[in-house]
């Protein structure tokens, strides 16, 4: 097979970005956003606008607020926060004091969560009053690294008339903010609104090689790893997609509903930052109305969801009589979009304007997508994308296996993470000797180099000695009518002579 055939499926025009370019930090990209925009709105949330400048200046004090409680370059830092402009503060704060940044879901347990900060050692972490009080109470005596905590709330930066209506109607979740043994204990208004802490640059030289995030994974076999991601890492992914879909510095808005925590969300919001777009929060993802309103308002050129969210949208009547010609593409990644849906929104939105991509947190996360310009393949995930290899690879074994035949996906490129945080078996285990990461989805790529998602390799069902692939058989049940959601697993059948099956984990 020719070596990246795929490039002819490419957009004209494209080629490989210099790998000069990813030689820096994403702290250092981003300055021209904060030097030439720094009235532009950066945040749009709930009513409430911050410009750029504010939004340095913000950082800049939650990054000495760190220094001050003594934290160094490479400690680790938990945000632990719904998507509020306080997530974008803490997140900018945390890297430009040279720190990791570690997204903590909110949904978490108090065992996983105290898992996951105990296994990350953080020094610091920022979280709602509400999981303060609820949560984090009890496992802090069990979080010795932990020095520092910053309490939010959801009510931050709302206009005063919602905050209050907001507490009273029992809207915004609040919980009793008190000391904790051994920890500094600060509230983030303090932080980023008083005059304790400069708003000037810190000043920490952070380089490309430098750790930026700890994004811990889903956990679907055995307990969350937490992927390592320089900044390098994160830089480069984000060049070759802006090039890739031609994205221009200083345009947008942008709308995603995608969790700040989630590596997806965490890199759209890093790319309205660096292209000084201004990013609309969506604190809230199950409010459609909500997020209709600020389609309306606002009329982004770019929308990033999982299809779950695009599929309530289609539900609701407002999202269909919306002005969508400012829309340049909507995007949709971590899951299988049925191809009747993906139909129905484009004969909304416009034909043409789905883009899926795929990713995952390893890989920064972007490794395949569809053309921006070109050919889009509906229930493809695209090609793969500059300055990435990417082979198919018999599931469970070593060989490629042509167009046309499922395979493993292994990928290597500049994106793909330094490792397992603490765990160099793993890494091992995920990353061979020639630096492929080897991401357990299966797929098939067609001729031109589009490539379909089929299985996760332990998702694959063994029937009477043959692959089954869990998609194809799910894609044919979700065309009934009478089908609504589906998910298949397998079980053993006493009666066949061959017993051996996989059932999805």
């Amino acid at each position: 097979m020719k070596e990246r055939f795929w490039k002819q499926s490419w957009d004209p025009g494209l080629e490989d970005v210099d790998p000069q370019r990813f030689n820096t930090s994403y702290v250092e990209v981003i300055r021209p956003a904060f030097a030439q925009h720094p009235r532009k709105a950066a945040l749009a949330y709930m009513g409430t606008e911050i410009t750029f400048g504010e939004l340095d200046r913000a950082s800049n004090r939650f990054a000495h607020m760190l220094l001050a409680q003594g934290l160094r370059k490479g400690d680790v830092v938990g945000i632990n926060l719904p998507n509020i402009p306080e997530y974008v503060i803490a997140w900018l704060g945390t890297l430009k004091a040279g720190c990791v940044v570690s997204g903590v879901s909110p949904l978490l347990s108090a065992e996983e969560m105290e898992y996951q900060l105990a296994d990350a050692r953080a020094r610091g972490l920022v979280t709602l009053d509400a999981i303060f009080a609820a949560r984090l109470v009890t496992i802090a005596p069990r979080l010795p690294d932990l020095k520092v905590v910053v309490a939010a709330s959801v009510g931050g930066f709302l206009p005063p008339v919602k905050r209050v209506l907001g507490k009273l109607l029992g809207k915004i979740p609040k919980g009793a903010v008190g000391p904790l043994e051994g920890r500094t204990v600060l509230r983030m208004e303090a932080v980023i609104r008083g005059p304790r802490f400069s708003d000037g640059d810190p000043g920490v030289p952070v380089g490309p090689d430098d750790a930026a995030y700890l994004q811990y994974t889903g956990g679907t076999t055995g307990l969350p790893k937490g992927a390592v991601l320089s900044h390098r890492n994160a830089v480069a992914d984000l060049i070759i997609v802006q090039t890739w879909l031609q994205w221009q510095f200083g345009s947008g808005p942008a709308l995603s509903a995608f969790p700040l925590f989630h590596i997806a969300g965490l890199f759209f919001c890093a790319n309205c930052v660096f292209l000084a777009w201004t990013q609309i929060l969506i604190p809230n993802p199950r409010d459609t109305d909500h997020i209709c309103r600020e389609l309306g308002r606002y009329r982004p050129i770019a929308v990033v969801n999982v299809p779950s969210l695009w599929q309530m949208l289609i539900a609701n009547p407002r999202f269909a009589t919306l002005d969508h010609s400012r829309l340049e593409c909507c995007i949709s990644s971590a899951s299988p979009f049925p191809a009747e849906d993906q139909e129905k929104l484009e004969a909304v939105v416009g034909p043409g304007k789905l883009l899926e991509v795929y990713g995952m947190t390893e890989t920064a996360p972007l490794t395949v997508m569809n053309p921006a310009k070109g050919p889009k393949k509906l229930g493809s995930i695209g090609l793969p994308i500059l300055n990435t290899d990417l082979k198919l690879i018999e599931p469970g074994g070593t060989a490629a296996v042509p167009p046309g035949q499922p395979g493993e996906i292994w990928v290597r490129g500049p994106q793909v993470m330094v490792g397992y945080h603490d765990n160099p078996e793993e890494t091992r285990n995920a990353i061979d000797a020639e630096g492929f990461m080897h991401t357990g989805d299966v797929a098939v790529m067609d001729a031109k180099g589009y490539l379909q998602i089929v299985d996760r390799t332990k998702d694959m069902l063994i029937v009477g000695g043959f692959k089954v692939f869990s998609r194809k058989v799910e894609d044919v049940l979700a065309q009934h009518p009478a089908v609504e959601m589906v998910a298949i697993v397998g079980r053993p059948n006493p009666s066949a002579r061959d017993r051996s099956w996989c059932a999805p984990t």
